[in-house]
């Protein structure tokens, strides 16, 4: 089972209020069913999504509904579970705030005025359109899929009630409205009080930031172990320079021990090179001190040079 059929059955195993459940279907009939004049098909894989559906509306209209079980046997057996609606079509497709007039598919924002009833009609609309990637093995991706862009920009307009900050993007003839922050999928399944599913996201999710830091913080070691080793090549090519050309002389005694030990440990970093300095001599001197030399140095060879020229 993937981990967006386990988020799915989590969010049914919770009941809801009589205003919560018109909101939840609101978005399942608008998003999943086909409506015909006089009837209407909801088709599911899920089989607690179906119950669920089924339940719902059993209990607010109080209609009989059929229900056909089909074997799917392409690509992998399956069961696809087809709920009939043929009662009161009009009356759950106005009540829904689905049909304005009849005829013209409605979906106002305004209708949903309640914390409680938009969270409804987001898991309705996650139930039947949307879609998780298992954070375990790729990364954050929330997704809802619709047949026009009017739906994916209701859908991301209502996120942006909750602050969160969704895109919408053409895919094939569809549109999708996702969301790629971890921070903020992890508010999505903790608004839809999937618990278990909340856990698990958080788990890999905490896993993988400190994983990725130790990444960082490995590849910011290398790299200053790879910046200190040039340097220490390029400071043994002037202590070189330095000696061809008999100027060693020219410099003072500290910066003279400090250019010795320079030779020494030519891998070693300003830190190391001073703690050994003050270890190993007389001489005190810190990372600032160690620094200040070889500046000396420079200066040294570039006054050569210039004369020179």
């Amino acid at each position: 089972m993937t981990f967006s059929t386990r988020l799915k059955e989590e969010i049914t195993e919770y009941d809801s209020n009589p205003i919560e459940k018109r909101a939840e279907l609101s978005a399942i009939l608008r998003y999943d069913a086909k409506l015909e004049k006089d009837k209407i098909t909801i088709t599911s894989e899920n089989a607690k999504i179906a119950r669920r559906i089924y339940s719902y509306i059993k209990e607010i209209f109080g209609i009989n509904i059929k229900i056909i079980i089909r074997i799917q046997k392409r690509f992998r057996i399956k069961q696809i579970y087809i709920l009939e609606i043929k009662e009161k079509i009009e009356d759950i497709l106005e009540s829904l705030n689905i049909y304005e007039h009849r005829k013209k598919l409605k979906a106002n924002m305004d209708y949903y005025e309640a914390e409680e009833e938009k969270i409804a009609y987001l898991k309705g609309a996650f139930l039947t359109t949307g879609s998780i990637s298992d954070p375990a093995t790729s990364g954050y991706h929330l997704e809802f899929v619709f047949n026009t862009k009017t739906d994916a920009d209701f859908i991301k307009n209502m996120l942006k009630t909750f602050k969160i900050d969704a895109k919408v993007i053409k895919r094939s003839s569809r549109y999708m409205t996702y969301i790629k922050s971890g921070e903020t999928i992890s508010d999505m399944i903790k608004m839809f009080q999937a618990v278990n599913s909340l856990f698990y996201f958080e788990d890999i999710r905490i896993y993988r930031d400190h994983k990725n830091m130790v990444n960082r913080l490995n590849n910011c070691e290398i790299a200053n172990q790879e910046k200190t080793t040039l340097t220490g090549l390029k400071q043994m090519k002037d202590i070189e320079f330095l000696k061809q050309n008999d100027l060693v002389d020219l410099l003072d005694e500290h910066t003279k021990i400090v250019l010795e030990y320079r030779y020494k440990y030519p891998e070693s970093s300003y830190s190391e090179l001073a703690e050994i300095i003050s270890m190993e001599t007389d001489y005190k001197i810190g990372k600032s001190g160690i620094n200040h030399h070889f500046i000396k140095m420079k200066k040294l060879i570039e006054q050569y040079e210039k004369n020179k020229s």
